[in-house]
């Protein structure tokens, strides 16, 4: 037999939800098969068949959340031997297998784990860590619950549904679950707010990814904003005259699009700016590879421009649209959106003047982009209109200093205020 693995399709990656299955016990599939899809917190995954034979087994049903990396999802009939399948990267994409389990990687059903809490008859209780710490938290009597994972094992759904107030509490001994919080944070009810007075929106893994991603960017990196007013009227004018010109070939050139376009040759006159800081030694990256933030059905994602110093607004502006629909179909390949050196997120169109983002690890820095809008400046002594953008320029203190943000900004400015320079 071969088992057929939950793949990683992320270095961070440490579990999904098996959304779906394309075959069912007793089926045939051979190598290049579509077998599964996977969601993960960034896109839905397809998973191929590397090895031919029946399904024997399907272990994981479809619509089970939290499936930890390597875990054994279904069975091939075969040679016991024979490594395990990945599945392979394609179009859709597809994912790849990790060489090693991840951390808490669920094991397999006929291996439960040592831990395992037992009955009052000596019997022991198959759960899953995480269902045993949510029975714990709250009071679930896990010898009353009838688990639907893999050969009746007690998983997170089981115990949500299961009636409270029958399990001792944790403080009686019971050891604690594997991977347990050190400090468990207080609920909405020991901090004033009661029960039933609200609707509680479960957290996805697209949720849980970013919360985890933005509290470790900001206890981990020393972040620091500079902020410069840029006049855009002549940039207004010339993308008028630019959407006029590629109006028969459907391009329409966007703000953003010249901010990309203006940021990553900014990054090229100041390489100091296009870095990462990492504990070796600090990256000076090749290419200005910019991310830009778009918003999607519960959360965000950066898929990225590559090599953005390199091409034209038009081209820049055809990608960039390309990409933030197929970001909000969540059908991005991974190398889409992971490895960019610097982000931008612009909050203009929703009227935002300014703003401050948090920086997109491991980049150096993330520029924020605000609403051009009329204001009175100053010009030979005289107040006069103006459409002014405010942008703000989030900096790795490890990487880029106050001098170096500067710089670029300044390399930024007259890029953004004069932008036929940009189209030479």
């Amino acid at each position: 037999m071969t088992d057929i693995l939950m793949p990683a399709l992320s270095p961070t990656m440490e579990e999904g939800v098996l959304a779906k299955w394309h075959v069912k016990v007793g089926d045939t599939v051979s190598a290049g098969d579509v077998i599964a899809e996977i969601e993960t917190d960034k896109a839905t995954m397809e998973v191929e068949a590397v090895d031919e034979g029946e399904v024997l087994e399907i272990l994981v049903p479809e619509g089970t959340e939290n499936v930890k990396v390597n875990t054994p999802i279904a069975r091939l009939a075969g040679d016991d031997a024979a490594p395990a399948p990945t599945a392979q990267p394609d179009e859709a994409p597809r994912a790849e297998t990790a060489p090693a389990p991840a951390k808490d990687a669920a094991p397999a059903a006929q291996t439960p784990a040592p831990a395992a809490p037992k009955s009052d008859g000596g019997e022991r209780i198959f759960a899953s860590p995480l269902a045993r710490r949510i029975a714990a938290q709250n009071g679930v009597d896990l010898k009353s619950i009838k688990g639907t994972g893999p050969h009746g094992r007690i998983v997170k759904r089981d115990v949500e549904g299961a009636p409270k107030g029958a399990a001792q509490p944790a403080a009686t001994g019971a050891a604690p679950a594997a991977g347990a919080e050190p400090r468990k944070a207080l609920s909405l009810a020991q901090m004033g707010i009661p029960d039933g007075s609200y609707d509680l929106i479960p957290l996805d893994g697209m949720k849980k990814a970013v919360a985890r991603r933005m509290v470790d960017s900001v206890q981990n990196v020393p972040h620091f904003p500079l902020f410069i007013d840029c006049e855009i009227d002549q940039l207004m004018a010339v993308r008028a005259k630019v959407n006029k010109m590629l109006e028969p070939q459907g391009i329409k050139v966007s703000v953003n699009d010249f901010v990309i376009k203006a940021a990553a040759l900014a990054l090229k006159m100041v390489p100091e700016a296009n870095a990462s800081y990492t504990p070796e030694g600090i990256a000076m990256h090749h290419n200005a590879d910019v991310s830009m933030a778009v918003a999607i059905d519960g959360g965000l994602i950066t898929p990225i421009i590559r090599k953005a110093e390199t091409k034209g607004l038009a081209q820049i502006a055809t990608e960039s649209k390309d990409l933030a629909k197929r970001a909000r179909d969540r059908k991005l390949k991974p190398e889409e959106f992971q490895g960019g050196t610097f982000s931008v997120s612009n909050l203009g169109m929703f009227g935002i003047k300014q703003f401050t983002s948090i920086i997109n690890e491991p980049q150096g820095c993330i520029m924020s982009v605000g609403a051009g809008e009329q204001r009175p400046v100053v010009k030979d002594g005289q107040i006069v209109p103006a459409t002014v953008m405010t942008v703000t320029l989030t900096c790795d203190h490890r990487v880029v200093d106050g001098a170096t943000g500067a710089r670029f900004l300044q390399a930024f400015k007259p890029l953004i205020e004069d932008p036929v320079a940009m189209l030479a």
